[in-house]
């Protein structure tokens, strides 16, 4: 028997199931409260009666369901951890700004409150009732711990997402910087400013963070160097880079990089202070994480703004549909970070006529 031609005709697909349309409406939607049999019902017979969805019809919905949300003012939770002493408190570690998650909430009729597990005793248990009591169904995480305490919360409750890949579990949609590019962007620009011997010096914390984006675009573009060229990776000891002076000075003493890749913090004060080393004249300085307060020097935006829409996007997306607990499959949204020249290089050379 051939398939029916697609149709758009929400009633007869009701009438095939022996349900509403409103109920048909509220499976194709995933909406809660839908009995199992029901579900498969109705599924069977937009099967039979080829139904396909009028886009405009259902980003019409979609524009209503948006304004109810914002008569309400929902909120999105902003999770972040506070524990006292932690090492990725230090200065030198950047994070996505409450202010850009909330200018892309309000987009979607949102608002955004932070909370931080770990201030005042807080623990994953207390945030989750608190959340619940507080009807928050969406849940954004912004790891700060490498103790990652934010795997703790009771996921099957929110529609969630987090920024990097800082938590390691559960595994949830993400938004995060592709620093894959933004490495070999900047290994790509030394290249063409004359600088051969490049050294990389980060903390383990921030290569985790990228997925090891940091050390595998390094090491894939050493691969072809002659061994001469090559600096070794330099992990900081400790995830604190305020206490790695000397191994970093040891390290940058031994190998003599002519660029380094690495933090605004304390660095260009060690290469200049302590090893004697001019900037950009005796060894080049690229920020790994710059941003516009570093004025001067050479980096890779990681342009969170656009990170912190990424994933306010995934959560709305979840929240629209009616989508709760952990993905079946998680998506990942890589932002494309941008190389920023700065005076901390030497002047790339002019290009020939």
């Amino acid at each position: 028997m051939p398939r029916p031609a697609p149709s758009d005709n929400l009633a007869a697909v009701a009438a095939l199931a022996g349900v509403s349309a409103m109920t048909v409406s509220r499976v194709l939607r995933h909406a809660p409260h839908v009995s199992a049999a029901t579900r498969r019902r109705v599924l069977a017979a937009v099967a039979r009666a080829g139904y396909r969805p009028n886009p405009q019809i259902a980003r019409l919905m979609a524009l209503v369901r948006g304004a109810k949300r914002r008569r309400l003012r929902a909120v999105i939770g902003v999770v972040r951890d506070d524990l006292a002493g932690d090492d990725l408190h230090d200065a030198a570690y950047q994070y996505v700004s409450i202010d850009d998650i909330r200018a892309r909430a309000a987009h979607h009729g949102y608002g955004a409150e932070e909370f931080f597990l770990g201030r005042q005793g807080l623990t994953p248990a207390r945030l989750t009732s608190i959340l619940r009591a507080r009807g928050v169904e969406g849940l954004l995480v912004s790891p700060q711990s490498s103790r990652a305490i934010g795997s703790q919360l009771d996921y099957r409750l929110f529609a969630a997402a987090t920024f990097g890949y800082g938590l390691p579990s559960p595994v949830l949609h993400l938004a995060s910087t592709n620093m894959m590019q933004g490495l070999l962007a900047a290994l790509a620009a030394l290249g063409r400013r004359g600088y051969r011997r490049v050294g990389l010096a980060i903390t383990q914390w921030i290569d985790a963070r990228a997925d090891h984006a940091y050390s595998g675009a390094f090491l894939f573009h050493q691969q072809p160097l002659p061994a001469r060229d090559r600096v070794p990776l330099f992990f900081f000891p400790e995830n604190n880079p305020a206490r790695g002076r000397e191994p970093f000075c040891a390290w940058a003493k031994k190998h003599r990089p002519d660029a380094i890749i690495s933090f605004h913090s304390y660095v260009p004060g060690w290469l200049t202070g302590h090893l004697g080393w001019r900037i950009p004249e005796d060894v080049g300085l690229v920020v790994h994480d710059w941003t516009e307060a570093m004025p001067g020097f050479a980096g890779i935006h990681h342009r969170r703004p656009a990170v912190a829409a990424a994933a306010v996007d995934l959560i709305a997306a979840q929240l629209m549909h009616h989508e709760r607990g952990l993905p079946e499959v998680p998506r990942q949204v890589l932002v494309r970070p941008a190389w920023v020249p700065g005076a901390s290089l030497r002047a790339e050379p002019a290009a020939a006529d």
